[in-house]
């Protein structure tokens, strides 16, 4: 690659534009120049450029940056009219966040009674574990082809607006297929698998599960309409579509597995593949094993072809799939507060929404194929106008950082065009650390989160301590390009309380 800042106009502070000669389309970075990200990323993003298929631009926002084994770097939104990129995507479909609201408070809930919730919850929403929360296999098939309203019926799930206001309504399909249209894109193994993992936060080193409070009130009209107020508990849930999703998606896109476990689970899924879509899985087959052997390209599928719709009723149904998972970890986070509190703390869910995606919308007047890759979508009011709520606000948009530091509510606006109408899903790594106190073993972490008055439980992970927050960038400097650049508008802060992470 070529000097990448010789390559970089500066459009104002926190907008950039970054093409070299091998790009067909140009890139476009929104971020401030201190929040660049390292060489590797902007290599990746020049390779990604460099193909035909792509349209318009790439958005980077001012989370992104580079990951072990991945083609594409986190933190992009990359569009294509007329293909699906399995490989521009991470390998775990609707890896998302959520935010439910509580009715406890820093006024009616003690400290000690947190810990004592905690301390319970560590068992009751598992980060790594065998077995989450069993249900029987025509739970999953009917979940997998229909959303979350299966899930609903089963578990007796009472969480408020869980459809309303999950994107999508919990249904990626946006009807029910047939359960021979799902066996013909899943492998059925992996679908008796997932009876044992929903529940599960995962082992995955960022993903978690926050206890948040509500510090400040930004924009008091939009909170009013959220029903959120200052020193009112938040929980918030970081996770995704698991071992499904992932061995799914390894059926579909040319990635080397990381581990000998997914190895032999994805043999086995595709050994006992019963598809009645056998010529077009052969032909997926044959271009996954090319890519896999020296073609450097992007792996492609014809959005309009066999092969295309097969990738995407896969991938929805491993969407749904997560959103359901996350349902399910608020349902038993409700069940344990009443058990272990004696109350009721009437869980409503503010918003469910994805940040590793494939959506077709409209954009710079086409119909596209957007592919986000830990970027959310922040539709402003105009886009939302089929929501009761969102339509006057815009879309809910969540963006912590880490584990230790202030988090942010934010709705997306109607003038986000240059990225599609995406927001950061949090603020990424840096370059090098942010902060003087960086710790050096658990027990100096422990201690910094102790003094920022944050309890983290479990954390059994080596790389636990990746998370803290001197590994991120500083998240004021990436708010203060989000609303520079009218990604989104911050109408509420939060502070973590309470942190569960493996």
């Amino acid at each position: 690659m070529t000097n990448s800042n010789k390559n970089i106009v500066k459009l104002n502070e926190h907008h950039n534009s970054f093409k070299t000669d091998k790009m067909k389309v140009p890139a476009t970075f929104l971020m401030s120049e201190n929040l660049f990200p390292k060489k590797d990323t902007f290599q990746q993003i020049e390779n990604i450029a460099c193909n035909d298929c792509l349209f318009h631009s790439i958005a980077a926002l001012p989370d992104v940056m580079s990951k072990p084994g991945r083609k594409n770097a986190s933190g992009t939104t990359i569009v294509s009219k007329n293909h699906l990129l399995p490989q521009v995507n991470d390998s775990d479909p609707n890896c998302g966040m959520r935010v439910v609201k509580t009715n406890l408070t820093e006024d009616n809930i003690s400290e000690q009674d947190l810990d004592k919730l905690f301390k319970k919850l560590v068992y009751k929403v598992p980060t790594k574990a065998l077995v989450g929360t069993k249900v029987p296999y025509h739970v999953i098939v009917d979940l997998c082809r229909g959303g979350t309203q299966a899930l609903i019926d089963h578990l007796d799930i009472k969480t408020k607006n869980e459809l309303e206001n999950s994107q999508g309504k919990g249904n990626y399909f946006g009807k029910i297929i047939s359960k021979q249209d799902l066996f013909d894109a899943v492998p059925q193994l992996y679908l008796h698998f997932a009876q044992f993992r929903l529940g599960l936060i995962g082992a995955a080193g960022n993903h978690f599960m926050d206890l948040m409070k509500v510090t400040e009130i930004v924009e008091p009209e939009i909170s009013k309409k959220f029903g959120i107020k200052k020193g009112q508990y938040l929980f918030m849930v970081h996770t995704g579509s698991g071992i499904l999703g992932q061995y799914t998606m390894y059926t579909y896109t040319a990635k080397k597995r990381e581990h000998l476990s997914q190895s032999i689970m994805v043999n086995l899924g595709q050994a006992t593949f019963k598809t009645t879509k056998k010529d077009v899985y052969k032909t997926i087959k044959k271009a996954i094993e090319k890519h896999m052997n020296g073609d450097d390209s992007l792996l492609k599928y014809d959005a309009n072809g066999d092969d295309g719709k097969l990738y995407m009723t896969a991938r929805n149904a491993a969407s749904n799939f997560g959103t359901a998972n996350r349902a399910t970890i608020i349902h038993n986070i409700s069940e344990t507060i009443k058990e272990v509190l004696g109350r009721d703390p009437e869980m409503d869910l503010l918003y469910d929404l994805p940040h590793i995606s494939i959506e077709k919308e409209n954009h710079f007047d086409e119909d596209v194929w957007v592919h986000r890759n830990n970027t959310s979508r922040a539709y402003g009011p105009a886009k939302m106008q089929n929501h009761p709520i969102f339509k006057d606000t815009g879309e809910p948009v969540f963006i912590p950082s880490s584990m230790s530091t202030e988090a942010y509510i934010g709705v997306g606006t109607d003038t986000n065009t240059d990225s599609f109408f995406s927001a950061p899903h949090g603020t990424g790594k840096g370059v090098k650390t942010s902060e003087k106190n960086v710790p050096k073993n658990r027990e100096e972490l422990m201690k910094k989160m102790k003094n920022k008055g944050v309890k983290l439980y479990n954390a059994q992970s080596s790389k636990t301590i990746e998370q803290d927050s001197s590994q991120y960038k500083d998240v004021s400097s990436v708010i203060k390009g989000v609303e520079d650049n009218g990604i989104a508008k911050i109408i509420a802060k939060m502070k973590p309380i309470s942190v569960i992470m493996y």
